[in-house]
């Protein structure tokens, strides 16, 4: 109850004192004793007599005053027989007041019921203290006081505050079963030995901060209705609070050298480890968390077991560092999860884990494998920036939301497989082989680095666990189970390799080496709207093709309709960036002699330089006119069709105009000069036709025009006679004729070539 600034030997004390052998070179104050009123001394001091007449005058439930008093085994006795109840045998004691006393042998006040307060500050028990089955009323201090041998508060009940501040406990501490109903005060306690409060009840706060526990300490089935604080408490030994129950936890900056045992604890209010260091085994397996659970900066230095455990709030784990293998298999985080910053330098085990809200991984450091397989997130999975130095396997997992690695980089070959809303790999580092199997995802790797082949896969059946059984997906049946790209801007494509992905969405402009990129199985680009549109005064009709998202956005953006528009944030190219962009996927598709599917990426660049205006126009008439006449030597329809009309064309104008009214018929004339004769031919030039047009539109005209057009289309002369206007129309159809049949034919050559 009291303290001190100047040595004991010293200084009096605050009450009358016995002061028996007080020597004023040696010993100035003497005996320390509360004197006993009336006769001057002590009560270990007094005559016998005295002695006798004061424990003759207690009756249960009298206040006693024997501060500083040494007391021995036997008047202990003494003084608890005078107070003890005839009706139940046990000592009853109204206020008792031995602060600074010592107890020489065994001190036993077991079954004693103090009715007012007790104190026992300062107290000194050189041998065994027991207090088993104790009942104090009111408080009780032993605040400081020192417990050389075993000391036993089982079943004990302190209806008041109870404090052991600074107390000293150099043996066993047994407080099994104990009730404490006000505040238990242990603060800066000392447990050199075991200490046991398993089964005990602390209904209001209990107070361990900065309490030393050098043996192993039993909380076992423990209940703390109030605050539990063990701020920088120290654990030598095992810990031990398996199935205990904990209001309010507060564990900042303990240290736990032995076995940290919580197994089957309940934590129905927040509890805080926060900067804990654990150098033993740290087990909360099957823990309930039901406040905030905060392990921030918290060290496991050995294995750190979650196994089972359920955070109904939020769990905390920034910049906690896992030494050790960290196992979390089948824990259930129903809120948010954190943790930004941790180290796991062994294993993480997620197994089987169940993400409720957001769960952030950000910039975490994986040195061994990070098992997530069978893990389920119903919200956002976030590992932004996260280290994966030597997994090689990630998943297969499930995420309702958006997994992200945006920013993170792998160090050794992986493999991620994922059911996935949405994955995010923006600025992820890949430095190794790395293959993604993924189901519903929309994948977006912008400015990704990919150092060595990475390939993405669609998978078509759902996953399965070890035994064979299908993972839940959730949210996500009923959905499009394949998969999307959405950008591959400012990531090399060199050693992409896409297998059964979808690009009808992806932004391609910007991509470096996009003539490497590898694209297998079914890998569909945005088709060009079907159907006719309106345009302005005219009805047209898009050429069918594959199209990037980009020329989408930039038709849309033009005003056209049956185009998809851009998303928001993205930046809508025009043509002069869109013709590169199809060019290196033409390479791409005729590197790996897929000449037939190049033909729409030459289509589409050819459309882009075409509708370039920074281009020379006389080019871009050309390109119009080659468009027009043939779809850029693609189209053989366009060309057939051009070459139908232009051979009908000539037909008609050789009917009306260039065949001759007859075939002149050539006249040969001689002169006979002596035994000499000379002949001449002369063949009449042809007579234009007469009469109406439609006089001239009969079969054998049109037989004859047919025949000349015929020939002219395969480069060879029908020798019919012709007027001025017919040689010159045979000319022009000789010209142009053959060139469309030659685009024709170029056409369904690039369409069936291997």
């Amino acid at each position: 109850m009291t303290t001190t600034g100047t040595p004991r030997s010293l200084s009096a004390p605050p009450w009358p004192h016995c002061a028996r052998g007080a020597d004023p070179a040696s010993d100035p104050v003497g005996c320390r004793g509360r004197q006993v009123e009336q006769y001057g001394a002590c009560l270990t001091h007094l005559t016998n007599a005295d002695r006798s007449t004061y424990l003759g005058a207690l009756a249960p439930g009298r206040g006693l005053d024997h501060r500083g008093t040494p007391i021995s085994q036997n008047l202990l006795q003494q003084l608890l027989d005078a107070l003890r109840d005839p009706a139940t045998g046990r000592p009853c004691l109204g206020n008792a007041w031995f602060d600074g006393a010592t107890f020489s042998a065994r001190a036993s006040f077991d079954g004693a019921t103090f009715s007012g307060d007790a104190g026992f500050g300062d107290a000194t028990f050189s041998a065994r203290a027991g207090f088993r089955g104790a009942t104090f009323s009111g408080e009780a201090w032993f605040n400081g006081a020192t417990f050389s041998a075993r000391a036993s508060f089982g079943d004990a009940t302190f209806s008041g505050d109870a404090g052991f501040r600074e107390a000293t406990f150099a043996s066993e501490a047994g407080f099994r079963g104990a009730t404490l109903s006000g505040d238990a005060v242990f603060s800066r306690s000392t447990f050199s030995d075991n200490v046991m409060f398993d089964e005990a009840t602390f209904s209001g706060d209990a107070w361990f901060d900065e309490a030393t526990f050098s043996g192993d300490a039993w909380f076992d089935e423990a209940t703390f209705s109030g605050d539990a604080v063990f701020n920088r408490a120290t654990f030598s030994g095992d810990a031990v609070f398996n199935r205990a129950t904990f209001s309010g936890a507060i564990f900042d900056e303990a240290t736990f050298s032995g076995v940290a045992a919580f197994n089957w604890a309940m934590f129905p209010g927040d509890a805080l480890f926060n900067t804990a260091a654990f150098s033993g085994e740290a087990w909360f397996d099957g823990a309930t968390f039901s406040g905030d659970a905060s392990f921030d900066e918290a060290t496991y230095s050995a294995r750190a077991i979650f196994e089972g455990a359920t955070f109904s709030h939020n769990a905390l784990f920034d910049g906690a560092t896992f030494s050790h293998n960290a196992l979390f298999r089948g824990a259930t985080f129903s809120h948010n999860a954190y943790f930004r910053g941790a180290t796991f330098s062994h294993n993480a085990l997620f197994r089987g884990a169940t993400f409720s809200a957001r769960a952030v991984f950000g910039q975490v450091t994986f040195s061994g494998e990070a098992w997530f397989d069978e893990a389920t997130f119903s919200g956002d999975a976030s590992f932004r920036e996260a280290t994966f130095e030597t997994a090689t396997q990630l998943g297969p997992l499930i995420c309702q939301g958006t997994l992200s690695l945006s920013g993170a980089r792998f160090n050794s070959p992986v493999t991620l497989e994922a059911a996935a809303a949405r994955i995010e790999c923006q600025r992820t580092r890949w430095d190794s082989t790395a293959a993604l199997r993924l189901r519903y995802a929309t994948v977006d790797l912008n400015d990704a680095v990919l150092e060595y082949p990475l390939s993405i896969t669609a998978r078509t059946a759902p996953f399965t666990n070890p035994a064979e059984a299908a993972l839940a997906e959730g949210q996500l049946v009923g959905s499009d189970p394949g998969v999307r790209m959405a950008s591959l801007r400012g990531a090399d494509a060199a050693h992409l390799v896409l297998h059964n992905v979808d690009l009808s969405a992806c932004v391609l402009s910007g991509t470096v080496h996009l003539d490497q990129l590898r694209l297998e199985g079914e890998c569909p680009l945005a088709p060009a709207p079907s159907g006719l549109r309106r345009r302005g005064l005219f009805l047209v009709r898009w050429t069918a093709r594959r199209t990037l998202a980009e020329e989408q956005h930039w038709h849309a953006n033009r005003g056209r309709s049956g185009w998809t528009a851009a998303p928001a944030g993205v930046e809508v190219v025009g043509p002069a960036q869109l013709a590169p962009v199809y060019r290196q996927l033409r390479k791409s598709f005729e590197d790996s002699k897929n000449e037939p599917d190049a033909a729409d990426f030459y289509y589409g660049e050819m459309q882009m330089r075409r509708h370039d205006r920074n281009r020379p126009r006389a080019e871009r008439a050309l390109l119009a006119l080659y468009w027009a006449v043939s779809g850029y030597g693609l189209r053989a329809s366009r060309a057939l069709g051009w070459l139908l009309g232009a051979m009908a064309a000539t037909v008609l104008v050789m009917m009306l105009w260039g065949l001759p009214v007859d075939d002149p018929k050539p006249a040969t004339t001689g002169q006979l000069t002596g035994q000499d004769i000379s002949l001449t031919t002369d063949k009449p030039d042809p007579v234009n036709p007469t009469g109406s047009l439609s006089s001239r539109l009969t079969a054998e005209r049109w037989e004859k025009s047919l025949r000349i057009v015929v020939n002219s289309v395969v480069f060879r002369s029908s020798g019919q006679d012709l007027t001025t206007a017919g040689t010159y129309t045979e000319m022009a159809s000789r010209l142009a004729e053959p060139v469309l049949l030659g685009l024709a034919v170029l056409a369904v050559r690039g369409r069936v070539k291997r």
